[in-house]
């Protein structure tokens, strides 16, 4: 069997609990054709980058599969006849990721290193002094029509 990831996005009109019943329904299929699902992550209502059939939003789910390609065909076929479901991707991967995906993982913009590799904290620079007078005071320079 091979290892596969799987996404799907859900329309925003159904609630989170139906979301859990369709990813039950489609663990069901893949298991029922000699399948495994490992990890199963609900991403949750994220917005989405361009509307895809009249939606803004969507729920967004991640499942770590091990099946046979015909129980991911199947789980792909009724995908695209659930109206509830407005895209879905399924990516074959040599091993699953272990812990959370990326996704997943709250960073927070203050904890990552500095590009520069300089951990010192930011302060304005002194060294410079107060900007220099324009030309003509506070106005901008424009040039003069002739």
């Amino acid at each position: 069997m091979a290892l596969y990831e799987h996404c799907f996005l859900a329309r925003q009109d159904i609630a989170a609990p139906q979301v859990d019943t369709l990813v039950e329904t489609y663990k069901g299929v893949i298991e029922s054709l000699g399948g495994k699902v490992g990890r199963i992550e609900n991403w949750g209502l994220k917005s989405l980058t361009y509307r895809i059939k009249k939606n803004r939003k969507a729920f967004y789910v991640l499942m770590d599969v091990d099946a046979p390609a015909a129980a991911i065909q199947e789980v792909e076929r009724q995908q695209r006849y659930n109206e509830d479901i407005l895209r879905f991707m399924t990516v074959k991967v040599e091993a699953h990721e272990e812990g959370p995906s990326a996704m997943m993982q709250k960073r927070d913009r203050d904890d990552r290193p500095r590009r520069d590799g300089d951990d010192r904290p930011f302060r304005p620079r002194e060294d410079r002094g107060d900007r220099p007078p324009r030309r003509d005071g506070d106005r901008p320079f424009r040039p003069r029509e002739s």
